[in-house]
């Protein structure tokens, strides 16, 4: 079954990407914030929800494991907030498949700490996802200094923007390496899972009380639908994710990685986004590497 939970993941979190992208303003600088704060509010009342569920059949959660779970979340949380960060700077073609990258990462850090075997078809999967990475970012070095004087351009396009995405791939890809080990060794599917929402909750919360009380920003759910409606499917993708992680870890972080390729292709549908050819090259070589990770 982790193989069907790893496609649901994979279609819910693409299609989160397309809303969070929609409900981005560029011009907004505490639009990441209110990103948290809709993802917390779903993901902390799918946690009380599973709580509920729990006790109906005569299981009790211990919050103890929100402080054990606590160095996964904190990874999965950061690196989340900085992706949306991203989002105001970069494509959702470029965003998905650099942040993405963090399959490769965690493949390496299993390799390295948990002392699994990495083929030459693994290693030759990372080198290449590496290559792209800078090779993309070359791209966009160039892109910068022609859309410098286009002030009315809706996306600042920079190579430090570049760095936002791939510094979301190292610390998510250290969150799913730590995934692996918690759920094989810690915790289960159902205590991470619950865990990992109320941790997102508190931490939406206290964004709220930033953007609400300290930068006096109005907010109003009803005018953050898009943002609540990329909470749903993050939230849904999350659910399976748990349960595809714990049955089969190395394989299932690489294989969701690929959500992008649905990202992609639903921002070129509706958000008509347009990138050089030597973008979408690059793209696809990274794309690539994420694909053999998943079949190795």
């Amino acid at each position: 079954m982790w193989f069907i939970f790893a496609l649901i993941a994979l279609l819910s979190w693409g299609t989160a990407d397309l809303f969070y992208k929609m409900g981005t303003d560029p011009k907004d600088k505490l639009s990441h914030y209110k990103i948290v704060i809709m993802v917390g509010l779903v993901m902390g009342t799918h946690a009380f929800l599973y709580i509920l569920y729990n006790l109906s059949n005569g299981i009790i959660y211990n919050p103890v494991n929100i402080i054990k779970y606590l160095p996964v979340s904190s990874m999965y949380i950061l690196s989340m907030t900085i992706g949306y960060i991203g989002l105001r700077y970069l494509e959702l073609s470029i965003v998905s498949p650099l942040s993405n990258s963090s399959g490769a990462v965690a493949a390496v850090l299993t390799f390295i700490f948990l002392g699994q075997t990495m083929g030459k078809l693994q290693f030759f999967a990372v080198t290449i996802i590496t290559i792209g990475i800078i090779l993309l970012g070359k791209l966009e070095k160039k892109d910068e200094k022609k859309e410098k004087d286009k002030v009315e351009k809706k996306h600042i396009i920079s190579f430090t923007a570049i760095m936002i995405p791939v510094l979301y791939a190292i610390i998510d890809g250290i969150g799913t390496f730590l995934d692996g080990f918690y759920l094989d060794k810690i915790l289960s599917e159902a205590e991470a899972n619950i865990s990992y929402g109320l941790t997102f909750l508190i931490v939406g919360i206290l964004s709220f009380i930033y953007v609400k009380y300290i930068k006096k920003e109005k907010l109003t759910f009803s005018g953050e639908k898009i943002k609540l409606t990329a909470a749903g499917f993050e939230t849904f993708g999350q659910f399976f994710y748990i349960f595809a992680m714990a049955e089969n870890s190395i394989v299932t972080a690489p294989l969701i990685a690929s959500y992008s390729i649905v990202s992609i292709i639903l921002s070129r549908i509706f958000l008509k986004e347009k990138l050089t050819r030597n973008q979408y090259m690059v793209i696809g070589i990274i794309m690539l590497g994420i694909f053999i990770l998943g079949i190795e």
